[in-house]
């Protein structure tokens, strides 16, 4: 394949580690950015550990010219702060398969690209940032793209990789049922417990309400789906490991700005244009923004 290709990685945290680890396994290890330098990448899973050689590009004046494939695995909050990288790694002839959360990848990363196709695709493993700079992958890796042609580079990539690839005719459905799970693990951030906290009664009781609340908002965006999916999804939560945490609540903790805008500010902004009331988003919403921005 890097006969047919080039391909980078910008990000090397913790979903950025978990899909260079999966390309270097099948012998297609990509460029490394990031602005942490690392000889290596060191990924721990079920089957033992898997290191990623670096090291750690961190310069982006040492990017010649554009890579074919770029994958992006930053913070929505760090774009701006990758425009040099992006302006390096991307060109027009570029397939950027955007790895973060939310439902505007494009439109986020549209300008910074140079024209660059941009490719959302749905995330579905946790994977967490351990203290010694390691990745712990917590679950089979698997990720959704939509089903059009410029996904077929991503395919190919991943082909034979520990990361799985489904190609989705209703992408929008996907990615906001994804979207629903995200918010709603919102609720982690503002009692600062991980997982387990789903067990309590009254937290599973605000959870279904909050998710109906997010469930009409999707369906006004045009997502297909059912009045089961709130459940469906708290039952996620209510199987999870009790100590399994979430990158907003990793953020927090480590008091770094969070993602609150495109994981919870977008049911609130989107319903306010629908005409839809969201009343726990209308709480949520400032308290995460604060939680993120401060003052104080």
């Amino acid at each position: 394949m890097s006969d047919r290709f080039t391909t980078a990685l910008l990000g090397p945290g913790a979903i950025g580690t978990t899909i260079a680890a999966a390309l270097h396994e099948a012998g297609r290890t990509p460029l490394l950015c990031g602005r942490t330098a690392h000889p290596q990448l060191l990924l721990r899973h079920d089957r033992g550990e898997t290191v990623v050689p670096g090291p750690v590009v961190t310069d982006p004046a040492a990017i010649e010219r554009p890579f074919d494939l770029v994958f992006v695995a930053v913070k929505t909050t760090q774009i701006a702060d990758c425009a040099d990288w992006l302006a390096r790694l991307c060109g027009k002839n570029s397939v950027v398969c955007a790895l973060q959360n939310g439902v505007e990848q494009q439109a986020l990363l549209q300008p910074w690209v140079n024209g660059a196709v941009v490719l959302p695709a749905v995330v579905w493993f946790p994977a967490q940032r351990e203290p010694d700079a390691s990745v712990w992958l917590r679950a089979v890796p698997r990720l959704t793209l939509p089903d059009r042609p410029q996904a077929q580079p991503v395919v190919e990539a991943l082909s034979g990789t520990r990361c799985a690839v489904a190609l989705s005719s209703d992408f929008v459905s996907i990615a906001w049922r994804k979207l629903l799970q995200n918010a709603v693990a919102g609720l982690m951030v503002l009692a600062n417990r991980r997982a387990g906290m789903f067990a309590r009664a009254d937290i599973t009781a605000l959870a279904l309400d909050y998710l109906r609340e997010c469930l009409s908002v999707a369906r006004a965006q045009g997502a297909a789906l059912s009045d089961k999916v709130p459940q469906e999804i708290l039952d996620v939560f209510h199987q999870a490991p009790a100590d399994l945490g979430t990158s907003i609540l990793a953020d927090r903790q480590a008091n770094r700005p969070l993602e609150w805008e495109i994981r919870n500010g977008v049911i609130q902004r989107y319903g306010r244009a629908h005409g839809i009331a969201t009343p726990i988003s209308d709480v949520l919403v400032p308290l995460l923004a604060a939680g993120s921005e401060g003052p104080g």
